[in-house]
C-alpha cells in the first residue's frame, strides 16, 4: 500500500468553509468517514470549536452555492444535503451526501478515476489549509493524479505534497494526525490571562465572563479555549508522570 498526504491552501473567497475556518482559527474539521462512487460522495465529519464557529460552519455547509468538496465550484449543479447527527457545546457531527453532475468533480472522484476502488480517505481542515491523506494501492502512479488535481484547483488553491511513502495497514492511525503537541497561541494566551488574573485561585478572583470582557472575546470562546488547554495539559501530565508500582499483596 502507498500513503499520499497533501494539502490544499485556499485563497480568500474561493471556498466558503475555508473562509469560516479562517475566521475561527481554533476550529478543526476532520473526517470520520468518507466514501465515493462514480456519481456520489458521502461523508461524516467531526467539527470542534466554539459555539459561534459551529453555528457558522453548519450554516455555511447547508446554504453554500456549491458542495464544499466540489472543485468546479460555481458551475456545480450537483445536489447535496447536510444533516446534523449530533451536537454538544463544542463539537458537531455532520453527515453530507452529494450527487454530482458530469461537470462536477472532487478529490475522492479524481482518486477513484486514477486509482480505482478500495481507497481510504482521511481529511483534516484548519483555516484555509485542507489536508488529505490517501491510502492507495502499492503500484499507484501519483503523477497523473497530481497533475489533474493541480489543473482543477489552479484558480482557487495551491497544493503542497507533504508525504509519499509505502506503508502497511498498521500505519494508518486516524488519531495520529489529530494529536496536538502544543497549545495554540489562542489557548496559551487565554490560559496565561486566566492565571494572571486569578481565575485559578481559591476563591476565584475573576469569573469567566469578566475575563472574557477584559480579553474582548465571547465568554463561550474563552471557555472553549480554557477547556482545550486544560485537557491538553492534563493529558500531557498523565502521559509523562512516572509509573507508580503497586505494592505486592501478601
Amino acid at each position: 500500500m502507498r500513503e499520499f498526504v497533501f494539502a490544499l491552501e485556499y485563497e480568500s473567497g474561493s471556498n466558503p468553509v475555508a473562509d469560516i475556518l479562517a475566521e475561527f482559527p481554533e476550529t478543526q474539521l476532520r473526517s470520520l468517514s468518507c466514501h465515493v462512487t462514480t456519481d456520489t460522495l458521502w461523508r461524516v465529519d467531526h467539527i470542534s470549536g466554539a459555539k459561534e464557529a459551529l453555528n457558522a460552519v453548519a450554516n455555511t455547509v447547508s446554504t453554500a452555492d456549491y458542495f464544499a468538496d466540489c472543485l468546479i465550484r460555481r458551475d456545480c449543479q450537483g445536489k447535496w444535503e447536510t444533516r446534523v447527527l449530533d451536537r454538544t457545546v463544542d463539537t458537531l457531527i455532520l453527515y453530507s451526501y452529494w450527487n454530482r453532475t458530469v461537470a462536477c468533480t472532487s478529490i475522492p472522484h479524481l482518486a477513484l478515476e486514477h486509482f480505482g476502488d478500495g481507497l481510504i480517505f482521511e481529511t483534516t481542515w484548519r483555516g484555509r489549509r485542507y489536508q488529505w491523506r490517501l491510502i492507495l494501492p502499492g503500484d499507484a502512479k501519483l503523477t497523473p493524479f497530481y497533475d489533474t488535481l493541480e489543473a482543477e484547483i489552479a484558480e482557487t488553491a495551491g497544493v503542497d505534497i507533504i508525504r509519499v511513502k509505502d506503508t502497511t495497514t498498521s500505519d494508518f492511525d486516524i488519531g495520529d494526525n489529530e494529536r496536538e503537541q502544543y497549545l495554540s497561541s489562542e489557548q496559551e494566551s487565554a490560559l496565561r490571562a486566566a492565571v494572571e488574573h486569578g481565575y485559578y485561585e481559591t476563591p476565584r478572583a475573576i469569573e469567566t465572563y469578566e475575563l472574557a470582557e477584559l480579553l474582548g472575546i465571547p465568554g463561550s470562546t474563552l471557555s472553549y479555549r480554557l477547556r482545550r488547554a486544560e485537557a491538553h495539559l492534563a493529558g500531557s501530565y498523565v502521559k509523562n508522570m512516572p509509573f507508580a508500582q503497586l505494592p505486592e499483596s501478601d
